[in-house]
């Protein structure tokens, strides 16, 4: 049964404080708490560790001074004096300490300790875990009932009910009544003066709790007492809401991130290091490694040995396939990875799987080698149908841990195998959690990661199939040579995971892992599965349509050039415009060939005063935007469709974009254009099967909306609150009237600004000038000052710290914020501006995914199918008679979606249309 330890980490600091002389590490700095609260929690974890073992484990700390109770009672622990002068700066330190041990170290604003402690006992309580609060405080010995106690370790005994009763003289359920009654002059509790402990148990044993007893205050006997119960009574009721400890604070970290990993070597060896705990390292250096081969939770793994591809089994019968079974039940993970026929999971054909139970304790189950000729040998190897007989208990056994390394690929060809399919889970999948550990860092591939974080060099593919005429398919290579790259893959996945697992909560990624981005992998193998019915014909009508509207704009540019010439060729159009048709403002790269970029593009399209360059690249651009819709979309799309399903199934990616958003591949959703007639033509081949309709639901103006809480904007919030069109606002703000022109520079100002956009970029959007832009973005500041903090304060922490943050805790870092490179920098500055928001609405949006399909299912709505996500929408398909039902859950899910774990200041409005395609629901 799980185990939770939830540590009262402010009277462990306090401890230590008194309990030792001041000192001061190498650095000068004062850490006589920092050392003593280090020794203590060292203490408690191995105690622990040798007694009982708890699987889980937090410390709890006090975020700042002022909470809820404040609030509600502004004297509440006004008397307490501040923390002496040199503990101050021990709490970031303290609280480094904790991460040391990979422990999380839990705070949040506006709650005292006591009531996470409280949130997160009740919510062990209710999955039927064991909790044990480490703390002797009296206000938490209310929580205590079956299956909850108390260690006070400055007194080394466990605290139960019958320790309440015999301190208090009533059980832990009424505890709160009595110490309402009594007050707290530690906490300026007022209580009911004259009231102690001992009479406030016998009022609340003969009438049961604090209302009971002032009720009855007509009934009793003129006494001091009865007059004080009579005078007080308010102070009475007030005392007992706040000696009340909130159980439904929202948890900031899920229980399952709480789970111990054991006392970690490198962070803890770094920590210790840094401040020169010379008895402490010492210490850490003795503690013997545990056996590698014991079923242990998974450690750093800098002890992990150099990959033995010989050691690599080949698993070719029945029994050595349950033995590899046995081994994985009976230590609760394996790394599991897949070799197939292709690269789109929908289509293609498992080959084999490779799993890793330890590092180079790997195997390969080969299951469809052999050639595609009749004559060809088919080696040894166990029947697909018996192999994946007995390996699906294993992959949905819910006790043990599956690891894979971008899992949705596996998790969709397993989904195809055998009858039912296999769906995977419980999972963690470690290109995930690269991402969201070091997301803009590096790329997140498994021969990049494998390089960065083990020194190792992955065996080529290409090495393996070979290239060009005589590449093989996978199916067709031997089983040693196979066994040695595919089981190579799961053992270098398995270790991947032994270095990132631990890393999570010690740099505060579990909550974005586990509530935005894990949870979301099923989903989207789910959508990729799916698909979404194109109409072949209507795009075949497109790609016709489009090809004239081609042909016609070449004639026209060649007409204007005074000949014709490849307009797809950079180097033959620079030349044209520039030299042939001697247009101002070329500008030549290294190569001596001229830019004719879409910036370079747009510039001429914009130039007034060169009119027929402006002509020329207006139609260029045109002719470049039909050439990329026809080759990527109308054209593509068909050949995209899948043969068996009928429809299109796009790959998303959890890791392609630095901010958190999701993009997609064969076919790239994202860059369908919004707002053009012709894009709207390409979505309406988007369509719904007989008696079904889509439905798109959009959020409105998000980032917007997040601006104006992240940024604390009181003018935007408000305006959100009561549904203002927000480009009329910014435009009466900035330009003293509304009209078309006005509105429309506010709106490109508004979502200019979020990107970090600069006076010459401004410029160029609107068609001014520099110093026009620049007084645009001045006024745009002392209108909206909020902005202009958040901008300085952002760039300032990043800076400082090298990354940005969610509302989420999502991390992306940027290494050339300090770059010497100008272009380098501001690239960064700018994409850093926006991270925090556009990352946010990211958060929001997967939030939102994860939750819809239980709320639907829960709403009698299993047949509504969420199929795409496209920017800041989703796209289902539905039966025709669903679409009103489906839309309130939708919308309420969707608005919600960031709640409890964030609550906003303003609401996020959802858009929602229905239609037989994509292009009718907008």
């Amino acid at each position: 049964m799980p185990h939770l330890y939830l540590v009262d980490g402010s009277g462990y600091i306090f401890r230590a404080y008194h309990r030792l002389p001041p000192l001061t590490n190498k650095h000068g700095e004062p850490v006589g708490a920092v050392y003593g609260y280090t020794t203590m929690l060292w203490k408690l974890v191995d105690e622990l560790h040798k007694a009982e073992g708890p699987t889980h484990m937090a410390v709890i700390l006090d975020k700042s001074s002022s909470t809820f109770r404040n609030e509600m009672y502004d004297q509440y622990k006004a008397h307490r004096p501040p923390p002496p002068e040199d503990l101050k700066p021990q709490f970031p330190m303290i609280r480094d300490a904790t991460r040391a041990f990979s422990l999380p170290c839990i705070e949040e604003e506006g709650w005292e300790a006591d009531d996470l402690i409280a949130s997160y006992a009740k919510a062990a309580l209710a999955q039927g875990w064991q909790v044990t609060i480490v703390s002797s405080d009296k206000d938490l010995m209310q929580l205590i009932e079956p299956g909850l106690d108390m260690l006070d370790t400055m007194n080394n005994r466990r605290l139960d009910a019958s320790h309440v009763v015999e301190k208090f003289g009533v059980p832990p359920s009424q505890l709160g009544e009595v110490l309402a009654l009594m007050g707290d002059s530690v906490d300026n509790v007022p209580g009911v003066p004259g009231i102690g402990p001992k009479r406030a148990a016998e009022l609340i044993t003969e009438y049961g709790d604090v209302e009971s007893v002032l009720a009855a205050t007509d009934s009793m006997k003129k006494s001091k007492m009865r007059d004080n119960l009579v005078e007080h009574a308010e102070a009475a009721r007030l005392s007992r809401k706040l000696v009340t400890l909130a159980c439904d604070v929202p948890l900031p970290e899920p229980l399952d991130g709480l789970e111990l990993q054991g006392i970690p070597d490198a962070p803890l060896r770094a920590f210790l290091e840094h401040h020169g705990f010379r008895t402490l390292l010492n210490r850490l250096s003795a503690v013997a490694d545990p056996p590698a081969e014991a079923p242990v939770a998974p450690v750093d793994g800098d002890a992990d040995a150099p990959c033995d591809h010989d050691a690599y089994e080949t698993v070719v019968d029945e029994d050595a396939l349950d033995r590899w079974i046995q081994v994985a039940r009976h230590q609760g993970w394996v790394a599991i990875d897949t070799e197939t026929t292709g690269l789109d999971a929908t289509r293609a054909e498992l080959v084999g799987i490779s799993l890793a139970l330890h590092p180079n304790l790997a195997c390969y189950i080969p299951l469809g080698h052999g050639g595609q000729d009749l004559l060809a040998e088919v080696p040894q190897q166990l029947d697909r149908a018996v192999a994946l007989a007995r390996l699906k208990p294993l992959l949905e056994d819910p006790t043990v841990l599956k690891i894979g390394h971008n899992l949705k690929y596996d998790m969709i060809v397993l989904a195809r195998c055998g009858e039912g399919g296999i769906r995977v889970a419980p999972y963690d999948d470690t290109i995930v959690m690269s991402f969201d550990l070091d997301a803009g860092r590096h790329g997140h591939g498994m021969d990049e990661l494998a390089a960065t974080h083990l020194s190792h060099s992955c065996i080529a593919y290409k090495d393996v199939v070979g290239t060009g005429k005589n590449q093989r398919g996978f199916h067709e290579i031997d089983l040693k040579s196979a066994t040695r790259y595919a089981a190579e893959d799961a053992d270098v996945t398995l270790r991947l995971w032994r270095r990132f697992k631990p890393r999570l909560p010690y740099e505060s990624a579990t909550r974005v892992y586990e509530m935005v981005d894990r949870p979301l992998v099923q989903v989207l193998a789910d959508m990729e599965c799916r698909g979404v019915k194109v109409d072949a014909g209507a795009l075949a009508k497109l790609s016709e349509e489009f090809s004239g509207q081609i042909a016609g704009l070449e004639t026209e540019i060649h007409a204007l050039a005074g000949g014709p010439f490849t307009i797809g060729s950079p180097k033959q159009l620079g030349d044209v415009l520039f030299d042939r048709l001697g247009l101002k403002g070329g500008r030549k790269g290294k190569s001596g060939v001229y830019s004719t970029d879409v910036n370079e593009m747009e510039r001429l399209a914009a130039d007034k005063d060169q009119p027929q360059g402006a002509e020329i690249a207006g139609k260029v651009l045109e002719w470049r935007q039909l050439t990329k819709l026809k080759n990527t979309y109308t054209d593509a799309l068909q050949a995209q469709i899948n043969p068996a399903t009928g429809r299109v199934h796009t790959s998303y990616s959890l890791t392609g974009a630095q901010t958190g958003r999701l993009s997609s591949t064969d076919p790239n959703l994202q860059n369908i254009p919004i707002r053009t007639e012709t894009g709207r033509q390409i979505r309406d081949a988007f369509v719904a099967e007989p008696g079904n309709v889509i439905l798109a639901a959009d959020y409105s103006q998000i980032e917007l909306r997040l601006a104006a809480h992240i940024a604390d904007v009181p003018q935007l919030r408000e305006a959100f609150a009561r549904g203002d069109d927000i480009h009329s606002l910014t435009a009466t703000e900035l330009f003293g009237e509304v009209n078309r022109d006005t509105r429309a520079r506010a709106k490109t100002i508004n979502f200019a600004i979020l990107y970090g956009i600069s006076r010459w970029g401004l410029a160029g959007r609107l068609d001014v000038s520099a110093d026009e832009a620049q007084g645009m973005i001045d006024r745009y500041f002392e209108r909206f000052p909020g902005i202009n903090r958040y901008i300085a304060e952002t760039l300032e922490g990043v800076k400082e710290r090298g990354f940005t943050t969610t509302l989420f805790g999502r991390k992306t870092h940027f290494p050339r914020i300090k770059s010497k490179n100008q272009a380098e920098r501001a690239g960064s500055e700018r994409a850093a501006i926006n991270a925090p928001i556009q990352g946010t609405s990211a958060d929001i949006i997967k939030r939102a995914m994860v939750r819809m399909e239980p709320a639907l299912t829960e709403a009698g709505l299993p047949k509504v199918r969420m199929l795409m996500q496209v920017h800041d929408e989703l796209v289902f398909e539905l039966p025709e008679g669903d679409a009103e039902a489906a839309r309130v859950v939708i919308e309420r899910v969707m608005a919600t979606a960031a709640e409890p774990a964030v609550t906003l200041t303003v609401p996020l409005a959802v858009e929602i249309g229905v239609g037989p395609s994509w292009g009718a629901a907008h």
